[in-house]
């Protein structure tokens, strides 16, 4: 068949990157005998006919031809071809469900059914991913297991052929595929869940059967019938985990080593020589070192442990336990995949997970430095909660630069180079002073400098060491360059938060040269620095200024901003404003609009008619079911600024644009309960929500890498307006409760505009 590639209109059809008629090259070069074509060809198919997952009329038009190959047992890498044809399949169902009717539109209004028709085409094909599930090449069977769940329709053949397969496959690896694929059939097809059940309860009770099958059974029952997750459940599991677990010999547990007084005795690994003409940040080639880190799996049972938490969801005892259990393991690599289990149920879910943060601490071993650095990292994220492991970092800190070397940031060895800094990283975010003496030699010696220079704004109360050095940073900074570079705003940011004002001369040099380079963007961050330190700053108003007139309207709105706090004259700056606002967009000269407070009552119309319209083109919106997505952030800027700048007489407005943008957008949850707490008094109607947001499990925004941190401000805000709001309760003589209920009054007294 491959020779009726000719017969097909690949030129009227396009990808990712244009028209498709290199598509039968691709295909051609799947089926070479040079090892070299055939990868690249594989690598072109994927990055364009099948970029990121997207299925196009030349993906389905190739589909035939794959399945051609795949049948061939001369083609020379099968198990790649039918890995692609489930790829395919996969995602032309998965896309084909979420857009309900299987119809999508191109951004040029051009309608296609490329998924559903796929997905339609790849089912009339199921029986052969039988053949394939059955085939002497343990490759392709694994390829083609998971097909079985996705493309049989008719649910008894489909359970009986999985059936079958695990009493013929005799690997491992293929055998807990098959269980997986039973789980993944019984949640597509209603008609195979009583039967795929039943068999997951007679492999989980046998005890004929390998510990890793029954725990997998036990583990996809879970996925399939939430409610069979009892008491019971988890403990089992634990029981199974262990039995799995290889035991490490009484040599690996002493070259293991959990004496933190004992150096690293790793040899320092060669690095890749540094291509001279790439010039790649350091920053950024940490960043795809850290993708390509996060892409591997260290354990067998990595991927059953995290279907297993995905199962157990809300059941955060059970989660905790089972959690527990992998950080105690006696496999490294069970412990290092539970690390970022562990994060990542801290960072979804409230709680007490003060066990869970010391078991992280757990696993900074000095002599094993690729989980400290793990370890290390996940601790750094999660903020305040990551006290409990606080002596456990300090500790991890000391013992490499005591025990070790006195200069473990700057270590020959890449992986205790990485797990030092990132130690120090997550100290230094607890305020803890233990960390700065690797921070001084970070910037000092300029080793991983970009790493240091974001911890150094935790410790203030090391400004008179840190503040010094980091301006000698920012004064190397090149802005005739096109891109200046991420230090430049790193920079700016911690100087700001160290607040010493010897940094403002040199902030206000930084600004002098970004604005004879032109370079708006870094000009924006050194406005925005000095600005946070008020009247001190006055040095600067000479440069500051002129800029309010500048041509950039971000420039202007910073320069604003910045002339505000430097001076506090609302007659200089609210008559900037009303320029400024005609971008109904510009948050930075609504929010100043807001700290301007009363005396910017003249932009109030200004403000109510940016409110007005946001909230008309997002009802507009929905009534035309319209795929733009509405926009929360201009409401909540507006609704804020009101309220800063008119008091209660905005209450009527302000307040309910603000309950439902929080109701539409939970990320605004944030800035919705400040200005809530700003409110004071009249916020009162708004206590449903906040109580509702004290309550719910879990965190806000927890996608964001700062979810922790923000979280933790929000429940802190609304514990704030509540207990304002609605005052403990006074005990009576007889310890009862005062029957006069909540004192309010003084409580409630002043709570109009932002006070400055």
């Amino acid at each position: 068949m491959i020779n009726d590639l000719e017969s097909v209109d690949w030129a009227s059809m396009g990808h990712a990157y244009g028209p498709a008629d290199d598509v039968p090259g691709w295909l051609l070069g799947m089926a070479s005998a040079d090892a070299k074509v055939r990868d690249k060809a594989f690598s072109d198919f994927y990055g364009a006919a099948h970029h990121q997952g997207d299925v196009y009329l030349c993906t389905m038009a190739s589909v035939p031809f794959l399945f051609a190959m795949a049948d061939d047992p001369a083609t020379p890498d099968r198990a790649a071809v039918v890995a692609l044809l489930f790829s395919i399949g996969r995602e032309a169902a998965a896309r084909a469900d979420f857009h309900g009717d299987g119809l999508v539109y191109a951004p040029d209004g051009t309608g296609s059914t490329a998924h559903l028709d796929t997905t339609a085409l790849m089912r009339e094909r199921g029986e052969a991913f039988v053949a394939y599930a059955s085939d002497a090449d343990s490759l392709v069977r694994g390829a083609a297991i998971k097909g079985l769940g996705l493309f049989l329709n008719d649910a008894e053949r489909a359970v009986a052929v999985l059936r079958d397969r695990l009493n013929a496959e005799s690997g491992i690896r293929e055998r807990l595929l098959v269980v997986e694929t039973m789980a993944d059939l019984a949640l597509r097809l209603p008609a195979a869940q009583i039967p795929a059940r039943e068999w997951f309860e007679a492999l989980a009770d046998s005890v004929t059967v390998d510990a890793d099958i029954r725990l997998a059974a036990l583990v996809h029952r879970a996925r399939c019938a939430p409610e069979s997750v009892d008491d019971r459940t988890v403990p089992t599991a634990i029981g199974l985990l262990r039995q799995i677990t290889p035991t490490p010999s009484p040599e690996e547990n002493k070259e293991e080593g959990r004496d933190a007084s004992r150096p690293c005795t790793c040899e320092p690994e060669p690095e890749p020589e540094p291509d001279p003409d790439a010039n790649v940040p350091g920053y950024i080639a940490a960043a795809f070192a850290d993708l390509e880190r996060h892409g591997r799996v260290h354990a067998p049972t990595t991927a059953l442990l995290m279907a297993f938490h995905e199962a157990l969801d809300a059941r955060l005892d059970d989660r905790t336990a089972l959690l527990a259990e992998q950080l105690r393991s006696p496999d490294p690599g069970t412990r290092y995949d539970a690390i970022d289990m562990t994060r990542d149920l801290i960072t979804a879910w409230r709680g007490d997970h003060t066990r869970l943060v010391r078991l992280i601490g757990d696993c900074l071993l000095p002599r094993d430095a690729y989980t400290a650095a793990a370890a290390a990292e996940a601790l750094g994220s999660l903020a305040a909660l990551a006290e409990p492991a606080r002596e456990a970092l300090a500790a991890y800190v000391t013992a490499h630069r005591t025990a070790h070397r006195t200069d473990a940031w700057s270590s020959p060895h890449p992986d205790v180079r990485r797990a030092h800094q990132l130690a120090v990283v997550a100290l230094a975010g607890l305020g803890d002073e233990r960390a700065l003496p690797s921070l001084l030699t970070a910037l000092d010696t300029g080793t991983d400098a970009w790493r240091a220079v974001n911890a150094a704004g935790h410790l203030p109360q090391a400004a008179a060491e840190l503040t010094p050095r980091l301006i000698r940073h920012l004064a190397d900074i090149d802005h005739s360059r096109e891109q200046p570079g991420f230090g430049f705003t790193a920079l700016t940011t911690a100087l700001s938060r160290l607040g010493d004002p010897a940094a403002v001369p040199a902030l206000t040099d930084a600004l002098r040269a970004a604005v004879r380079h032109e370079q708006w963007h870094t000009a924006q961050a050194a406005l925005k620095a000095i600005a946070s330190f008020g009247a001190r700053a006055s040095s600067a108003l000479d440069m500051v200024r002129p800029l309010t007139e500048a041509d950039n309207v971000d420039l202007r709105t910073a320069a604003a901003s910045a002339l505000w706090e430097l001076e506090r004259r609302p007659e200089t700056v609210v008559p900037l404003l009303n320029g400024l606002l005609e971008h109904h967009r510009n948050f930075g000269a609504i929010d100043l609009a807001g700290r301007i407070g009363p005396p910017a009552a003249p932009v109030l119309p200004r403000l109510r008619q940016i409110l007005a319209g946001q909230v008309e083109e997002n009802t507009r919106n929905e009534q035309n079911g319209s795929a733009v997505l509405n926009d929360s952030w201009t409401l909540v800027h507006a609704a804020a600024a009101l309220w800063d700048i008119g008091g209660n007489s905005q209450a009527i407005t302000v307040l309910p644009a603000l309950r439902d943008v929080w109701k539409d957008n939970d990320s605004t949850a944030r800035d919705v309960v400040a200005c809530l707490d700003r409110m004071g008094p009249a916020a009162r109607p708004a206590l449903p929500q906040i109580q509702a947001a004290l309550v719910q499990p879990h965190r806000y925004d927890q996608r964001w890498s700062g979810a922790v941190a923000s979280d933790l401000n929000i429940e802190h805000t609304c514990r704030t307006i509540l207990t304002r709001l609605h005052p403990p309760r006074t005990c009576t003589r007889q310890g009862g409760v005062d029957p006069a209920g909540p004192v309010r009054g003084a409580a409630e007294a002043g709570h109009g505009p932002r006070r400055r």
